[in-house]
């Protein structure tokens, strides 16, 4: 028995062993033609600032990548266009004719560095050159806009690289990370949270009207989900302690887009609301709150010891 396992393991050994394609490619690997690509090291500074436009920058770090380490690289040359969204529209861009020369890296830009054997190469642009580059000026710019910045690798072979020449795999993918476009949203930061301060006046209502005033405490939470809305502790700021009755599980909200406040939501009877600013000054933010079933108040909120109001709320 012992002996017939025996034979028969090593029959089947011998004929795996001897198991072989029949066709043995030639694949001449030493003349394949090479690439290059800019992988994606830091993303320092992607977003301008809507209110700082001054001092906002596209600021990366970029690693090049080729069959030299970084060498054949010549120039980088960097494109720019400006893009809004119109409603009912679509994308506009500026300027419509194609991308803007901004910036052109040279080889010179491109050093080692001590966590890889390929070149890297630090750089910023800033928003007002970019904004100058696609012939518009900082009144020009709303909240939301984007820049596109396109990159073209050059290298010495005379030959030229950009977003049409990789995948998705080479442009997303976390290894290779080369999208070789960059695109910068405007933004409009927003820190309105808070509990707050406020009186009350001029409440009117079908229900009737509230004389004099009243003054409270009024709470804005962050929407996680939702950068610049605030959810409102109650959105007739206590216009329904006239009546007896209370907010209870109402859900009104303002909304901050780029300094235009605005309110949305409904009541727990739903009834809708919305808001009107009549003025607004580092210590007070004076609105006029209306739902749709008539009921409407004068509120002035003031703001926090070392946190004003923002400039330009509207």
């Amino acid at each position: 028995m012992l002996k017939y396992s025996f034979g028969l393991l090593a029959s089947v050994l011998i004929l795996f062993s001897s198991c072989r394609d029949f066709v043995e490619p030639n694949i001449p690997y030493t003349d394949f033609d090479t690439g290059a690509y800019l992988r994606t090291i830091a993303r320092t500074s992607t977003t301008f600032n809507f209110f700082d436009l001054a001092n906002s920058k596209l600021a990366l770090t970029l690693e090049a990548v080729d069959a030299e380490d970084g060498n054949t690289v010549e120039t980088v040359e960097i494109y720019v266009r400006h893009r809004r969204l119109i409603p009912g529209v679509g994308l506009e861009f500026t300027p419509s004719s194609g991308d803007n020369l901004v910036k052109t890296l040279q080889k010179s830009d491109f050093a080692p560095n001590s966590e890889s054997r390929f070149l890297r190469t630090s750089f910023e642009i800033s928003a007002l050159d970019a904004i100058q580059a696609v012939g518009l000026t900082p009144a020009d710019v709303e909240g939301a806009d984007v820049f596109e910045f396109r990159l073209v690798l050059n290298d010495r072979f005379g030959r030229s690289f950009t977003n049409t020449s990789v995948n998705n795999n080479v442009a997303g993918a976390p290894f290779y990370a080369s999208p070789f476009q960059y695109n910068v949203s405007v933004i409009c930061p927003s820190d309105l949270a808070g509990t707050y301060d406020f009186e009350q006046s001029n409440m009117e209502s079908i229900y009737g009207s509230c004389a004099g005033t009243i003054t409270g405490t009024t709470t804005w939470t962050a929407v996680a989900s939702t950068p610049g809305a605030y959810t409102v502790s109650d959105g007739t700021f206590g216009f329904w302690d006239c009546y007896g009755d209370s907010w209870g599980n109402g859900n009104a909200r303002i909304s901050d887009a780029c300094g235009k406040l605005s309110m949305s939501g409904s009541d727990k009877y739903g009834a809708s609301y919305s808001m009107t600013v009549v003025s607004a000054d580092a210590d007070n933010l004076v609105f006029q709150w209306l739902n749709t079933d008539g009921e409407t108040g004068l509120v002035t909120v003031k703001s926090n010891a070392g946190k004003p109001w923002p400039a330009g709320l509207r």
